[in-house]
């Protein structure tokens, strides 16, 4: 699992580690039953405080995302996979309710606007 953090990013350190963990929960790169790493080593490998990692395991696991058994370690938890994915679906939904109404204001037609679509989302 690779995490890149920004300081110049708007997002505090723990929500963009945090955010990054639930998308490789959710794009399978963490499996139910993989072990993060201790606090001390992730927060070293990071670069960050040992408290901003805690406060990161501590959110994951109040979400159901991961489950911390003392003196074993973090483990991922998948229970709140369907969650997670619906809140990306919102977010995506949102964007494009956002793009819909742009594309309606300059008056380009749904097979235009799909047109886009297919040609951006094969870019890649």
């Amino acid at each position: 699992m690779r995490i890149l953090i920004s300081n110049a990013s708007d997002s505090p350190l723990y929500e963009q580690i945090k955010e990054q963990i639930k998308d490789a929960i959710l794009k399978e790169e963490l499996k139910e039953g993989d072990a993060l790493p201790s606090i001390r080593a992730f927060a070293n490998d990071l670069k960050v405080s040992v408290l901003t990692i805690r406060r990161v395991y501590e959110e994951l696991e109040q979400e159901g995302f991961v489950t911390s058994q003392v003196g074993i370690g973090t483990f991922v938890s998948t229970s709140n996979l369907d969650l997670l994915r619906d809140s990306k679906r919102r977010l995506v939904e949102q964007k494009m309710l956002d793009m819909i109404q742009t594309a309606k204001s300059l008056n380009i037609s749904k097979d235009e606007l799909n047109s886009m679509m297919d040609i951006l989302y094969e870019e890649d």
